[in-house]
């Protein structure tokens, strides 16, 4: 097993172990592509995504924020292009009956290969030409490549007869469209400005996965950024954007700058709408692939539910009142690859133990508060009236499981950067009656434990949580 494969399978373990992510609708034989987020899982994501959203809208005098529907009139989708190109091309292996994107299957096979761009055919002929094998099987016996549709089909309506056809969204961005006129009308915005939104997107498509990196329902993070292109320099205005999504992931998420790399889309692989297309790659275990598009879309999206829904979706300018309808620069993260890659950054391993070395404000819980002993009522008691006293400020985890040296493992391996321990110092019975109210704090990187008197634990852990 090679070091990266053992590095995800590491992590897979971690996860569940310590109910970072469960596999979807285990107890039924699970759910391909399909994960839950226990305890500490939703805090992670949870974070992240709050930690997205104060520094691209909260923080920002030129963004607002937005909660669209996750399923819109069917129209929408019909407009923007997704009924009729929203797809993968798909093939089955004959003898096994796996189902696998052609586009992975070839480059799987042939890494030198890029095929982003090409048609079914080119894709059928290339499998026909290398002779490519079912990685399952090992037979060669494939149908033809064909387009295979992403968006989840649903119904509205209770009576069968009356049901009409709905679609779960396939991107958060559209919603935003959607909602331009009303946003115009009950603020102040003035271009440029962007809209932001998170929410959760559906794909219908058949992956092998990697774990969280690409699933049936994700959480997106979505930005549509609004701008008069004789006003503003489109390539001025995606610089700027790419330096700030830069800054969030090594400064607002700590990851290594090593593993992270820009990768700009050729001709043949940029959607034909967009002027310039990039994304920001990490260096996953099985490769380098997209954490982050950023893509200049033009006014696309807004000319074409102009043209079908026949309403005026265009700025005016409240100064000079000319009309225009904006160009957009669209940043989208998968807030769940966000995620993937934090714990993988984050991973640690020495000799006595193993260690997420996660930012604290990411971490899913930031003190752990332990009494030395469970069995002991008068240490038990003052150890919940700390955890009490910590737990309106600051998430915190109780433990009272096995030996401390074994909760301080566990806390490790959820990134706990705090454990607090109640002992008989505490109480006032140790050997030192000068370490009366006061409790022992280990860091979690270095290991170190201090005496920290509990009327100043609250100061402390503030000072090094920021």
């Amino acid at each position: 097993m090679d070091q990266q494969n053992d590095l995800m399978e590491k992590i897979v373990s971690l996860c569940k172990r310590r109910g970072f992510v469960f596999p979807g609708s285990e107890i039924y034989g699970g759910l391909a592509n399909s994960y839950e987020y226990g305890p500490a899982g939703v805090e992670l994501k949870k974070n992240i995504t709050d930690a997205w959203w104060q520094f691209f809208v909260r923080s920002r005098p030129d963004m607002v924020g937005l909660d669209s529907s996750i399923i819109l009139h069917p129209k929408v989708w019909e407009a923007s292009g997704h009924v009729a190109g929203f797809a993968d091309a798909l093939i089955d292996c004959k003898s096994c009956k796996m189902r696998t994107r052609a586009d992975h299957l070839i480059e799987e096979a042939l890494p030198e290969m890029k095929v982003e761009g090409k048609s079914v055919e080119e894709l059928t002929q290339i499998i026909q030409d290398r002779k490519i094998k079912c990685p399952n099987c090992g037979k060669f016996d494939w149908t033809a490549v064909r387009k295979f549709n992403l968006l989840f089909e649903t119904h509205i309506g209770i009576v069968p007869e009356a049901q009409s056809q709905a679609y779960l969204r396939g991107e958060t961005a559209q919603g935003i469209f959607v909602s331009f006129k009303n946003i115009l009308d009950s603020t102040r915005v003035r271009l440029p400005f962007g809209v932001g939104q998170t929410g959760k997107s559906f794909r219908n498509e058949i992956t092998k996965g990697n774990f969280i990196f690409r699933t049936l329902e994700f959480e997106q993070a979505e930005i549509e950024y609004f701008f008069d292109p004789k006003e503003s320099n489109w390539q001025e205005l995606f610089e700027q954007w790419k330096a700030d999504m830069w800054k969030f992931v090594t400064e607002g998420l700590g990851v290594d700058k090593e593993n992270l790399r820009w990768r700009e889309h050729g001709d043949e692989e940029r959607s034909f709408y967009s002027k310039r297309t990039e994304d920001l790659e990490y260096n996953f275990p099985f490769g380098f692939k997209e954490l982050w598009g950023l893509a200049y879309r033009t006014d696309y999206d807004l000319q074409q539910h102009i043209k079908a829904s026949g309403v005026d979706l265009s700025y005016t300018d409240p100064q000079s009142g000319k009309k225009i309808v904006p160009h957009v620069i669209e940043p989208a993260v998968g807030i769940n690859r966000l995620m993937a890659m934090v714990l993988l950054d984050s991973y640690r391993e020495e000799a006595d133990r193993v260690y997420l070395a996660l930012p604290p404000r990411l971490a899913p819980y930031k003190v752990a508060v332990f009494p030395l002993l469970a069995n002991k009522p008068a240490l038990v008691a003052k150890a919940k009236d700390i955890y009490q006293m910590l737990a309106p400020n600051f998430t915190t985890a109780w433990d009272d499981r096995g030996n401390v040296g074994k909760r301080y493992y566990s806390q490790d391996e959820i990134g706990t950067p705090f454990c607090v321990t109640v002992d008989f110092d505490t109480l006032g019975e140790g050997k030192d009656p000068a370490l009366k109210d006061t409790v022992t704090v280990r860091d979690r990187d270095s290991k170190e434990q201090i005496r920290i008197k509990i009327e100043e634990l609250k100061s402390y852990l503030t000072n090094k949580l920021i």
